[in-house]
């Protein structure tokens, strides 16, 4: 679907907003629409916020999370224990971990999932720094990938790097809170039954 709308500065603002993830056609151009009318203060406030962004942002040296500097801040925090090493597709489920605040350790951030058929290869994941950072003290790895089929190859792929070298762990992964098992997809509840623990 595309409008027809003789307006050349929005349709390529509509276009470059639906280049970002997680927003479609109708997003792209609700937000286009949104910004043409507002104050042009407003829509300079934004550009300046991208630009700095893109231009005072970087990856963090040694997990590869979002980064000011030359480490993000969980890495340049001398009080998390460098023992465990949590391993994520990207920075936005390291925010939503850190959110819960149950988890004080450290964090690698892949930078994808194995996914042959959109052209990413293991080779092409932080996996080799990963490899690299459990020669120091490090106990645990715990994969917090998703139960995706790419986020299974990936865990799996991991995993078997990891055997022998170093203790590692999944999430554990079930029914959801206030969620029925007559509402859940089979992959769900074969799951929850894997992960059951006793109470």
């Amino acid at each position: 679907m595309s409008f027809k709308v003789p307006y050349s500065h929005l349709r390529r603002l509509a276009n470059q907003l639906k280049r970002l993830p997680g927003i479609g056609e109708r997003g792209a151009w609700r937000m286009a629409i949104d910004l043409a009318s507002s104050s042009p203060r407003r829509a300079r406030d934004l550009a300046k916020a991208l630009i700095a962004v893109t231009e005072k942002m970087a990856l963090c040296g040694k997990c590869h999370n979002l980064a000011e500097g030359e480490l993000c801040w969980i890495c340049a925090d001398p009080h998390r224990d460098n023992s465990r090493i949590c391993v994520v597709e990207d920075a936005l489920d390291l925010f939503f971990i850190e959110e819960t605040g149950a988890y004080k350790g450290l964090y690698h951030v892949l930078g994808g999932l194995i996914s042959p058929w959109e052209g990413v290869t293991p080779q092409s994941l932080n996996v080799r720094d990963l490899l690299e950072r459990v020669k120091v003290g490090v106990k645990e790895v715990i994969l917090a990938l998703p139960s995706t089929l790419e986020g299974e190859a990936t865990s799996q792929y991991v995993a078997r790097l990891l055997r022998g070298r170093v203790k590692v762990t999944r999430l554990g992964r079930g029914l959801p809170v206030g969620v029925e098992p007559e509402f859940t997809d089979p992959i769900t509840l074969r799951e929850s039954l894997r992960s059951r623990e006793e109470v």
